[in-house]
């Protein structure tokens, strides 16, 4: 439930779009549709073919596998597809992880796909659009597509390991990276282990 501006009550909508894109990484793209469903929210998911290709490689979890765990699969070059269009509600988008190229689809607005057009319709809507940006270093080129992008509203949240947490597995590497960007849309998920000042 959220307070509109004039103080009444409005139902949010509890559903996500997960985009999952073809940088290393796939493995957040999985935890996150994970998460969303321990936390009870309904995920729409879209993937590219290069996503496919990545999850081959890092992960032992079949094409199957993955679309297994979203409440919704959306084919990619479906643009009629529900969440092509502001009229659906969501919470907002999360791409994770988030290749190069569909970053810098998403910063001109010239978008060839349902990923980067849902997330296109995430950023006019003023819906919380996070992109978990897998790649470094970064040249000038890169980090002016990511100023521009945070000029229209979206948050470049690369997955960074918080070391303070003292992870003793990449898994839970990864799953406070994800965690911490859904703190970003109000999404509270156990995995997460939260700061509790210096010991």
């Amino acid at each position: 439930m959220v307070d509109d501006v004039n103080g009444a009550i409005r139902t949010a909508p509890y559903r996500m779009v997960v985009g999952i894109s073809g940088a290393s990484g796939a493995i957040y793209g999985a935890r996150t549709l994970d998460a969303l469903k321990d936390l009870g929210v309904e995920t729409h998911l879209v993937v590219t073919k290069a996503a496919l290709l990545t999850l081959s490689q890092e992960t032992d979890l079949s094409p199957d596998d993955l679309t297994a765990k979203a409440s919704v699969v959306h084919k990619l070059a479906d643009v009629g597809a529900t969440i092509a269009s502001g009229s659906f509600k969501t919470l907002g988008m999360i791409v994770a992880p988030c290749s190069i190229k569909t970053m810098s689809e998403i910063a001109t607005g010239v978008t060839s796909s349902l990923l980067t057009r849902a997330a296109d319709v995430t950023l006019k809507e003023r819906r919380p659009l996070v992109l978990m940006v897998r790649e470094t270093p970064f040249h000038l080129g890169h980090l002016r597509t990511m100023t521009a992008l945070a000029e229209m509203g979206a948050t470049i949240a690369p997955p960074l390991p918080a070391l303070y947490s003292r992870p003793e597995s990449i898994l839970e590497m990864v799953d406070q990276s994800v965690g911490r960007t859904l703190d970003l849309f109000g999404l509270d998920w156990s995995a997460v282990r939260r700061w509790d000042g210096l010991k």
